[in-house]
């Protein structure tokens, strides 16, 4: 009886899906920092990119609700270039416009936090999206045990007999600490995606914070 317990019990953490809606709510909320951004800082009218984003959700929710894998992932990559395109275009604009200080500090620095913000739910949606081939990849695997990032869990002895994987939370704490600290810390990476991608959200970050900011308070 307790086999079949523990064989039951295994069987149902494997076939455990990974919940969306965190990334969902990371995404949504991009779109909302974006309205707040100034308007020479936006391509197109405030509402623009939520509207792009919440539409192109919709097909997304569907074909992972129907199992459409592929479609899916293609669609989830579509909608993190369309935000991170119109991220880095947003912060290419606020530093050309920094030696005509035609903005005042006040706007710098509600431009560089809602940029900073944005950078790091951007990334942890990238690392969500593509670590160990994405959540419908780890959806079919049991424990994870290898990927572009070595998580804690992974070291600790007999987790890989148990079903913990990682999820959006995990992937947003790695993104925040590569804001912060411009590094990892306590997740080493593993592959050279993974420390390329971190390498330009740290430039990212640094840009926003250091030179944005520091102009900013230099004004005050």
């Amino acid at each position: 009886m307790a086999a079949n317990k523990t064989e039951t019990q295994a069987a149902a953490d494997i076939i455990a899906i990974e919940p969306r809606w965190p990334a969902l709510l990371a995404i949504l909320a991009v779109g909302a920092l974006y309205s707040a951004l100034p308007g020479a800082l936006r391509l197109g009218p405030y509402w623009l990119l939520l509207a792009v984003v919440c539409v192109l959700m919709i097909p997304t929710a569907i074909a992972h609700r129907t199992g459409r894998h592929k479609l899916n992932d293609v669609l989830g990559h579509t909608v993190l270039v369309i935000v991170t395109a119109s991220m880095v275009w947003s912060l290419a604009m606020l530093i050309a416009g920094l030696p005509s200080h035609r903005d005042s500090p006040q706007v710098l620095l509600r431009a560089a936090a809602s940029l900073w913000v944005a950078n790091v739910l951007v990334f942890a949606s990238w690392y969500w999206r593509l670590d160990a081939g994405g959540p419908n990849q780890r959806d079919l695997r049991g424990p994870h045990t290898d990927g572009a990032f070595l998580f804690p869990q992974m070291l600790v002895p007999g987790k890989h007999k148990t079903s913990w994987r990682p999820g959006f939370v995990d992937y947003l704490f790695l993104a925040f600490n590569s804001s912060t600290a411009f590094s990892p810390t306590d997740v080493p990476v593993l592959s050279r995606w993974a420390k390329m991608m971190m390498m330009v959200q740290a430039l990212i970050s640094l840009t926003s914070v250091v030179v944005i900011a520091a102009r900013a308070v230099n004004i005050l």
